[in-house]
């Protein structure tokens, strides 16, 4: 599945955002948002702890559940994240589509564009791609061609094989 810029990568890192541990320092977050391609990170700490707020919202956008209820959970980010989405050409490329205002903290950046990149693949892609591992209950977007991924990464995927295989072996030794 292809996404654009901002439907997967912002997607995406929605995704990283709910899978931290803990509450960031901003020094902590720039790799992840460079990784991201987000191009203002110079967050401050009250930015940071903002951000880690905002990613236990974005966390109810992921796993299983009935549209209505995801669709909700998207609609409130995007209320709270609301700016006016700008058509741009600071490339000097073809133009594209910024979903936050000139001017806004890098905290607000963030918080539209990953609301934006939910709203994109909720619709252009499929609500059900915002997907909870079943091993290990982290977020990810399912980026696969048929739609199908249950785990957040192959290594996961893997372990829990294992585990399923060794759990038969024993049950048919017994």
């Amino acid at each position: 599945m292809q996404f654009n810029h901002y439907g997967g990568q912002a997607a995406r890192l929605a995704a990283e955002l709910v899978n931290l541990p803990a509450p960031p320092a901003p020094a902590a977050l720039e790799p992840l948002l460079a990784a991201h391609e987000i191009l203002r990170r110079d967050l401050t700490p009250a930015q940071a702890d903002e951000l880690w707020a905002w990613s236990r919202r974005l966390g109810r956008c992921f796993g299983d559940q009935d549209l209505g209820t995801r669709v909700a959970a998207v609609n409130d980010l995007l209320a709270d994240a609301s700016s006016s989405p700008r058509i741009t050409m600071h490339d000097g490329h073809a133009p594209h589509l910024h979903y936050s205002a000139p001017g806004a903290d890098a905290a607000a950046h963030i918080r539209a564009v990953t609301a934006a990149g939910l709203a994109f693949v909720v619709c252009n892609a499929a609500p059900h791609r915002l997907g909870r591992c079943a091993r290990c209950d982290r977020a990810y977007v399912d980026t696969s061609r048929n739609g199908r991924r249950t785990y957040c990464t192959v290594r996961c995927a893997n372990n829990d094989a294992v585990t399923r295989h060794r759990t038969t072996r024993r049950g048919a030794a017994a």
